[in-house]
């Protein structure tokens, strides 16, 4: 089924664009959509999948070089926004590894270490995460507690972190931790590192087919070479967060897209005292109402797709967009559900998996209130979150 585009955004988009989200979505169709539910629902990850992507080429999205395709912002966006109207797993692997373990070494690493990690991560012969939350600090990971200690030629690591895509599976998990001199730099861990302790989260409701750990570290001992040459600050991880957190926005899209066209095909197969039910008012009023949301969160995330490929879109402005379209997606999803009555809880259908996945989508990356107080803070000039004016 064709997606919407109600206001012709594809005028808008180059033709590489287009090709490469057709690819992503062709590649969804035929390879994901028709197994992903039985994963989901084992709670499994579908490591079957993982050659099957790196044949796309598309890891490491915006990296420039190192076998990354150099992705416009805008081409970021669109293949985040076919991972997650597909499905919201499969969306959070890609993303970690991508956007956020493989971006962090791009931004924050030295050429040597680029050039030791990023070619074959490009190739998904080495896959990447990315540890900041703690059991203790989600929304305020700046007062992470994790430690890193320098002795000898390498750094010792202690602490524990939660939520961590791939961490159970990756060979190379970036963990952010603070130095001897109270700033925050980041470290790569390699897998089978003595000390390393990830266990698979389980018991959760959202997200399913892709696995988030807890990781304990005890006396981990990192070389020297594997802390990030240019990282000496949560500055700089602010930077990673601001460039990735776009794409969450693309991905709520994503998420509100395909809800939205398995509402409408229900609706148009499924009759009801004599007619389908997409001749009724009240099931139209809502189908127009979440077309109406999808069209602006189209083109609100082109436009701030194009000021990052300009270097322009700054932090409140990602937040913004993650803000508005996590809980316009969230509404749009809840009325798919509604629309599809009793079928809209069965997996075989679909919706029920982004419903469950939207409430992971509204949460992760910044959550809804702390979004609004970023914005807030650009806004007023004053900090809602500590009480102080920010620096200029």
């Amino acid at each position: 089924m064709t997606s919407p585009d109600f206001y012709a955004l594809d005028d808008l988009l180059e033709p590489e664009e287009i090709e490469l989200r057709d690819r992503v979505r062709a590649f969804c169709e035929r390879e994901v959509t028709p197994r992903i539910n039985d994963y989901w629902e084992r709670a499994e990850f579908p490591f079957e999948l993982v050659p099957k992507i790196a044949e796309l080429g598309i890891s490491g999205g915006t990296v420039q070089g190192y076998g990354s395709p150099g992705m416009s912002a805008v081409t970021a966006g669109l293949v985040a926004a076919e991972w997650a109207r597909a499905d919201g797993s499969i969306g959070t692997f890609y993303g970690v590894h991508s956007f956020l373990a493989m971006q962090s070494i791009a931004l924050l690493g030295d050429e040597e270490q680029r050039r030791r990690w990023l070619p074959a991560m490009a190739r998904m012969e080495k896959i990447g995460a990315f540890g900041l939350t703690e059991p203790q600090h989600g929304s305020d990971a700046v007062a992470l507690e994790t430690r890193a200690r320098r002795d000898g030629d390498s750094y010792v690591l202690t602490g524990a972190k939660k939520w961590i895509g791939n961490g159970s599976i990756a060979d190379h998990v970036l963990v952010w931790a603070r130095g001897e001199d109270g700033q925050v730099g980041g470290y790569v861990v390699d897998k089978g590192t003595p000390g390393y302790q990830a266990t698979v989260m389980t018991g959760k409701t959202a997200l399913r087919a892709v696995w988030q750990a807890e990781i304990t570290l005890t006396d981990v001992r990192v070389p020297v070479e594997n802390k990030l040459a240019n990282c000496s600050s949560f500055r700089d991880v602010s930077q990673v967060l601001d460039r990735t957190r776009y794409t969450v926005a693309w991905r709520a899209l994503g998420l509100a897209t395909a809800s939205y066209e398995l509402a409408l095909a229900h609706a148009l197969r499924r009759e009801q005292f004599g007619q389908p039910i997409a001749g009724y008012q009240l099931v139209q009023d809502k189908l127009a109402r979440m077309l109406a949301e999808i069209t602006s969160m189209q083109l609100m995330c082109w436009r701030l797709s194009k000021l990052a490929d300009a270097g322009r879109m700054t932090a409140a402005m990602a937040s913004l967009a993650k803000m508005n379209h996590a809980a316009k997606a969230r509404a749009i999803v809840a009325d798919a559900r509604d629309i599809l009555g009793g079928d809209g809880i069965l997996l075989q259908n679909h919706v029920a998996r982004h419903h469950a996945d939207m409430e992971a989508v509204f949460t992760f990356e910044g959550t809804d209130s702390v979004q609004a107080l970023i914005v807030g803070r650009e806004i007023t000039g004053l900090s809602a979150i500590s009480g102080r004016r920010p620096q200029q």
